[in-house]
Order: structure tokens, then sequence, then C-alpha cells
């Protein structure tokens, strides 16, 4: 188990819980062709990866969730043990199995994903209320929307009553409840989540901060887009910034993202304002997309500091 000596803020994270299974191939291919690729197989699942990477990156982390009763769920509960994660409130689902995720990655990092929820599915209203202690002390709650939208609901219902500040990560694109977008205290959606959810048109920082702030007039405090290579948007009271990316050798791009939640979440639960926040995600997120497979890339304080800490260019 890690042995972080520093004093350590709390994070409650909704998990959600997918075996990636990863092939790798020059092109996606066409209706009715078969092309050749390289296979692996890795732990991943937004509310997972973000979990793990928050706990590298120094923080104290609780997590609820749903696995199977099969191998996968298996991996999934050692590799929260290994972490040093408290998983009181994962549950195993004994008729439905652990989720699934087939993943095409091309050779520029990107990534096409199929997903198969199975028992995150079964993360309920009544399942989160009653973990209700995975709150305590708790300085941020994450939650994404890989489980059901009732348990999404109830956790962040939960985390205001508990004075958690909340950061959803409105992924995979649906159609998200207004009252989610209300009790949402940061907002982070990528570029198409954006578009989603404002129905706006348009590409690059100018129409990524005029989303955002669509965005915030319905209810969170603080909206975050984050654009892959041109870095992340935010606007919040008294903040209007973009933060570029760092450049660095892409790999995949598979939890990037979730990477940049867990390291924004950390610098907000320590203290940073908003806009070093994001440039510490900036800096986690291109670290994960520099290394295969989702829990295998989420990074670690110490390279994300020094990685923060460079310049990058205006």
């Amino acid at each position: 188990m890690p042995d972080y000596t520093e004093r350590m803020v709390k994070i409650a994270v909704l998990g959600s819980f997918n075996l990636d299974l990863v092939m790798r191939a020059e092109r996606r291919p066409a209706p009715g062709e078969t092309l050749p690729g390289e296979f692996a197989m890795f732990l991943g699942g937004k509310g997972f990866n973000q979990a793990i990477a928050a706990r590298r990156l120094g923080a104290e982390v609780a997590v609820a969730g749903r696995v199977g009763a099969d191998e996968f769920g298996r991996q999934f509960l050692e590799a929260l043990d290994r972490e040093g994660i408290a998983r009181d409130a994962v549950s195993v689902d004994a008729a439905q199995g652990t989720g699934v995720a087939s993943i095409v990655i091309e050779p520029d990092g990107e990534n096409a994903i199929l997903q198969a929820p199975r028992a995150n599915r079964g993360v309920t209203a009544a399942s989160i209320g009653r973990e209700t202690r995975l709150f305590d002390g708790a300085s941020v709650a994450m939650l994404q929307l890989e489980t059901s939208m009732e348990g999404a609901l109830e956790f962040a219902r939960q985390a205001r009553v508990r004075g958690a500040r909340t950061l959803l990560n409105p992924a995979p694109a649906t159609v998200v409840p207004e009252e989610m977008l209300r009790l949402s205290d940061v907002l982070v959606p990528n570029a198409l989540e954006a578009r989603a959810l404002t129905g706006m048109a348009g590409d690059g920082i100018e129409a990524a901060i005029a989303m955002a702030e669509g965005l915030r007039g319905r209810g969170p405090a603080a909206v975050v887009v984050t654009l892959g290579g041109l870095g992340a948007v935010a606007v919040a009271d008294g903040v209007r910034c973009h933060v570029p990316a760092f450049k660095v050798r892409v790999t995949d791009t598979v939890g990037a993202g979730d990477a940049f939640c867990a390291a924004l979440a950390v610098g907000l639960a320590e203290g940073a304002e908003m806009e070093a926040a994001v440039r510490f995600g900036c800096a986690a997120g291109a670290l994960a997309a520099t290394r295969a497979g989702a829990e295998p890339s989420m990074p670690r304080r110490a390279e994300a500091d020094a990685l923060a800490a460079r310049e990058v260019p205006a």
C-alpha cells in the first residue's frame, strides 16, 4: 500500500468499473471489414480511474460502486486494496457481471469505445443512500455518468448535504437532468459533452468559453471544458482562463480525461486557485496520455508536480 506522509485531503468517488478490452489498429474498421490488431486488457472505468488517480496524486479516497461476482470483479477489488482506497461502499452483484469496455486505439492515440455497464447499473439511489459514511471528511465528491442516473443523482444529493464540493464529469455524453447541473459545484465536460449539453456549435478556445459560460448559468459555480491538445478552459467567479496543454509524446488517450478530473479535484481540495488546479489537471492528463491503458497510466504526485511546474506555450 502506498505510504503518503503528507496531510491528505479526502475525496469521495462514485466508482464505475469496466474491464477494458483494447485493440490497437492502424484505423477503425469500416462496416463489414476485418483488420489485424494488437490486444491487451486493462482495469478501467471512469470512476475507477478517477479514484486511482486521486489516490496516486496524494488524496485519501473512498469509493462507492458495484462489480460482478467474477474474476474481473476480484481484480478490481484487489486493485483498490493495493492502492489503499477504502471500498466499504463497493458491493458485489451476484447476477450481473463486471462492466466491460471494448476500445479501438489508432496510431495517433485517439480511441473509440463501446461499453457494456452490467453491474455498474446496479448502483441505485437506495444503495448510495445507505453509504453516507462515504462522505465523512470529504472535501470533494467526484462522479460521472457510467452507473445509473438515479444513483448519480443521489450521490450528488448526499455530497451536497454532507458539505462536499461536487465535481461532475458528465461522461459519457447523455441527457443530464437540470437537478444534476444544479447539484454540481464544478462541471467538467469535454468539448463533445459540452456541445451535447448546450446545443451550441463550434470548436476551439472561444467556443469552449462560450459553452462554459452558458453551462454555468444553469447551476454550477465553475465549469471547466477540456480540449485535448488545446488544454482546457475554465469559467468561475472572477475566472475566465485558458490553460494550454503540455506537449508530450502520446501513446493513447484512454484515461487522460479521468486523470485530469482527479488532479483538478485534488488541487481544489487542497485549496489551489482554479487556474492552478486546471494546470495541475492538464499535467496529469498529459502524463496519462504517454502510457498505455487506463489504470497503469494514472500518474503519481511527484511526476505531476514536476510537469505542472514546467513552462508551456502561451
